[in-house]
């Protein structure tokens, strides 16, 4: 690895990156459909887009570069430039590029002409919110967790974050990041893994399509947006294209019946391609073909998510409205959010999907807005009925898992083994992410749990338990 001028900063969490396969096959090339050249792109871009983004965002100290990138290959060269603010990684001839601006996070650029012209927006945010250091959080980021509360097993909750930041198998490491526990309003517990704090920002992964759900729901308060009108993609509107019957909803839903894998370990599949190999990612998520007709199958895919990030850009330039601004002084400001950022792709869309940064605190508040009904400090952000909307499920998702937006606990209410989670409660929902990462919400109990981490393996070889985790916790806390 080589890095210009001094190292900075970079986040341990994005080590092992691109979900389970990029950086540990790094520069190797297996059997696959892909070209090699395809594949080099993929990694190459992929692993620029994650050491940019570590180093200008998380907030980490240093160290974690060199022991994280070394165990992947050596003829990869990442090169790191503080100054200009840049992130390179070639191999075999082939070479990714992101660049960091403030306020927009790490972009990758691509030889498009829409990539070497980086969109710069006038007014990236609204002055961010001012979170005193003094107040309690969730009103200030004053955590108080000694004092007594009625019916709360200190010891039991102690024991059970014990054992979630425990490594049990060294193949399979939990890799336990951060939890923040809410109840009633108010941080129970809170726990970091060594080297990690408070004021360090997390990945959101895929936790950020909860975000674009709560986006959504503010343009449909305003009356902007209906999720059961056509979603309103210009190229989808040729009267003989099917595409054009798609609803919000079905986005929404993940049920639009476009192709798209998202669980293909393929390099030149649409998921990475989406996400490495697309100056617009939108563009190309609606440019899938319909493999079902919309609303008759459950498919989870970032592409979907790509295309509702698009929308709300159009319906919001539309009118004239800042778009970049628009997160931050709609939902992030009015709830306290201080540390969000979203990252945008080359076009300048937010990339909705996956790439937000935010501390576990924050994270939290995100998840009370959903506990109390979209309402904070007695304002409703979401609009009335939002979050029973969100929790609605769809027919074809298994178990009645996802919502919109959401996974869901919902199953069947006399068959606690068609849950999920059969331990938890029906209304339990959650943001979730790769690698682990929840915001856990469970509106019978006032809970929220917030843990984020880079647990190793597959979603199945994971060593932890989440639902063992919370129904723990939950057994720790008031009528458990």
């Amino acid at each position: 690895m080589k890095v210009t001028k001094s190292i900075g900063v970079f986040c341990e969490t994005m080590a092992p990156l691109l979900f389970m396969i990029v950086l540990f096959q790094a520069c190797s090339h297996q059997h696959s459909p892909c070209s090699e050249q395809q594949e080099m792109m993929i990694k190459t871009a992929a692993t620029a887009k994650y050491v940019c983004s570590g180093v200008f965002l998380s907030g980490l100290g240093t160290g974690v570069v060199k022991r994280d990138w070394t165990r992947t290959t050596s003829e990869t060269e990442v090169v790191i430039d503080l100054d200009e603010k840049f992130v390179t990684a070639s191999c075999r001839g082939v070479t990714g590029k992101a660049i960091f601006r403030e306020g927009l996070g790490c972009t990758l650029v691509g030889k498009t002409p829409i990539a070497n012209n980086l969109i710069t927006p006038k007014a990236v945010f609204s002055p961010k919110p001012v979170v005193s250091q003094n107040e309690l959080w969730p009103d200030g980021n004053r955590v108080q967790t000694d004092t007594l509360i009625p019916g709360l097993n200190k010891t039991a909750l102690e024991r059970a974050l014990d054992e979630e930041f425990k490594e049990i198998d060294p193949k399979r490491k939990r890799q336990t990041r951060a939890v923040v526990v809410v109840y009633n309003g108010r941080i129970v517990a809170e726990r970091y893994a060594p080297g990690f704090m408070p004021q360090i920002r997390f990945l959101s992964w895929s936790v950020g399509k909860s975000i674009t759900n709560a986006l959504v729901g503010i343009l449909v308060k305003q009356g902007r947006l209906r999720v059961n009108n056509r979603a309103p993609v210009p190229e989808w509107n040729d009267p003989n294209d099917p595409r054009r019957h798609i609803t919000l909803d079905h986005l929404l839903k993940m049920s639009s019946g476009l192709k798209f894998n998202e669980r293909s370990t393929v390099l030149c599949s649409e998921v990475f391609t989406l996400l490495f190999a697309s100056d617009d990612m939108a563009a190309y998520a609606v440019r899938r073909p319909l493999e079902a007709k919309p609303g008759t199958r459950w498919n989870y895919s970032s592409g979907d998510s790509s295309i509702i990030a698009r929308i709300i850009r159009h319906t919001l330039e539309a009118s004239g409205e800042d778009y970049y601004s628009f997160p931050y002084r709609r939902l992030f400001s009015q709830i306290g959010m201080q540390t969000a950022l979203i990252e945008v792709d080359a076009s300048g869309t937010f990339v909705n999907a996956g790439w937000m940064w935010a501390t576990a605190r924050d994270y939290a508040r995100f998840g009370l807005l959903y506990l109390n009904d979209g309402i904070w400090k007695g304002q409703r952000i979401l609009p009335e009925g939002w979050v029973d909307y969100t929790g609605e499920p769809m027919a074809q998702a298994p178990k009645g898992m996802y919502g919109a937006h959401f996974w869901l606990n919902s199953g069947e209410p006399s068959n606690i083994h068609n849950r999920f989670w059969p331990e938890l409660s029906r209304d339990t929902y959650t943001a979730s992410g790769n690698r682990g990462q929840w915001i856990t919400i469970i509106p019978s109990r006032k809970t929220v749990v917030v843990r984020f981490g880079f647990s190793q393996g597959k979603p199945d070889e994971w060593a932890i338990d989440h639902e063992l985790f919370v129904s723990n916790l939950l057994r720790s806390l008031p009528g458990g």
